[in-house]
């Protein structure tokens, strides 16, 4: 049995395995049968997409996955569980949230997976799960935190799964 720990840093070598954990993000989010709001964090190039990517593509998606970056959200809604990718770098106002009906994608089934999260503070809900990517050596470090008991619960699988330091 795995003790909690409400953070895990993990180093990623490459492109391959930030989609990698994105992969297994998709698995263990598809195994709890809930909801899963994922906040992505770190600066211009860290990567954000490039996990997203290995999300979408973990549920099933077959296409190309593109950052929404001027859209502000690209919808999944034919994967089990549906996701919404948004990024949400070029809001000009977290308002402007209000006005595309923000508040209907966190519904519980959902898996949502925000970019830039900062910009829509104080309408997004609590994240489940906080993934902050930078820099470190020839690759990235992604350090997730948990947010919540859903969170914290696929916290300990990714332990079980041999993807934490």
């Amino acid at each position: 049995m795995s003790v909690f720990r409400s953070q895990r840093r993990v180093f990623l070598e490459g492109e391959a395995e930030t989609e990698k954990l994105g992969g297994e993000l998709a698995r263990l989010a598809k195994n709890s049968g809930q909801g899963l709001t994922v906040f992505l964090e770190g600066d211009l190039g860290m990567g954000k997409t490039t996990l997203s990517r290995g999300v979408i593509r973990g549920l099933g998606h077959k296409g190309s996955v593109k950052s929404p970056t001027y859209t502000l959200v690209e919808p999944y809604e034919n994967l089990v569980p549906p996701a919404y990718h948004f990024d949400l770098y070029r809001l000009g106002d977290p308002e402007e949230l209000e006005y595309m009906g923000i508040r209907d994608y966190f519904n519980g089934e959902s898996l949502c997976l925000i970019e830039w999260p900062e910009r829509g503070e104080g309408l997004l809900p609590r994240p489940d799960l906080e993934i902050y990517l930078e820099h470190q050596g020839e690759g990235r470090a992604a350090t997730v935190r948990a947010g919540s008991e859903l969170g914290a619960s696929l916290l300990n699988e990714l332990e079980l799964i041999g993807l934490s330091d």
